[in-house]
């Protein structure tokens, strides 16, 4: 959301209905590695969220489309498909959104807080720790305006740890 790495004429505030943002995808390369895998961001099924909505000028889609899906598509743990999301200034719009793969062998589904804590502690990869990745998350969010709450716990519960 806060480095789309695409040239776009419009960013706003979306919210997305029936998913929410959560760290439910195992990373065996950026952020961990698959003996010791990370935790990364998916949006997976139930609630809402908000995030950012980007607007990419006509000519420009097809580039941009294959650029965000052969970098989120190497591991094929997301589905990528169009959903419909509400811009901060009223507008309803469809948008390309990678939704996490229920079944995907690197989707985490129903952990414990604790559990996810101990994965993101260990992970470490090539984009370097989870912890940071988390952290970095949670100062973007805010820095966007949206919430970080559930991060944030979860945060103190990775930081929070005294190893036996």
């Amino acid at each position: 959301m806060w480095n789309p790495d695409f040239a776009h004429d419009e960013a706003r505030t979306a919210r997305l209905g029936g998913y929410h943002r959560a760290m439910c995808i195992l990373s065996h390369q950026w952020r961990g590695t698959p003996e010791r895998p990370g935790l990364v961001m998916g949006l997976d099924r139930g609630g809402s969220c908000r995030g950012r909505a980007f607007r990419v000028a006509a000519p420009k889609v097809p580039a941009v489309m294959d650029h965000i899906y052969r970098r989120e598509m190497s591991a094929g743990v997301y589905v990528p498909r169009f959903v419909p999301v509400a811009l901060d200034d009223g507008r309803r719009v469809e948008a390309w959104a990678f939704i996490a793969r229920h079944g995907h062998p690197q989707y985490l589904a129903d952990s414990t807080p604790e559990r996810l804590a101990a994965l993101i502690r260990q992970g470490h990869g090539q984009a370097g720790p989870c912890r940071d990745y988390l952290a970095n998350t949670i100062i973007q969010l805010e820095a966007l305006g949206l919430s970080g709450d559930g991060l944030k716990r979860l945060l103190a519960l990775v930081d929070g740890f005294i190893p036996s």
